[in-house]
């Protein structure tokens, strides 16, 4: 299991359900198609998380916001 999960939930809902479980984020960003993708610091925590979010969780490809701007 990768330490990356994307869930349909808002950032601010992924960050308080981390925070009341305990489980630190070492990445999170909203998702350009929709939720919030979220990195864990590791895969134990990952899988909290998904356990927590269930049906949740997203499972296909997502569209991610580019976070660094091209030079030209």
């Amino acid at each position: 299991m990768s330490r990356a999960i994307n869930v349909n939930a808002t950032p601010e809902h992924v960050i308080a359900a981390c925070a009341k479980r305990k489980l630190p984020i070492s990445a999170i960003e909203g998702l350009a198609s929709g939720g919030t993708r979220v990195v864990m610091n590791n895969t134990d925590d990952t899988a909290a998380v998904a356990r927590v979010y269930g049906s949740k969780v997203i499972s296909g490809a997502v569209t991610r916001t580019p976070t660094r701007l091209m030079r030209g």
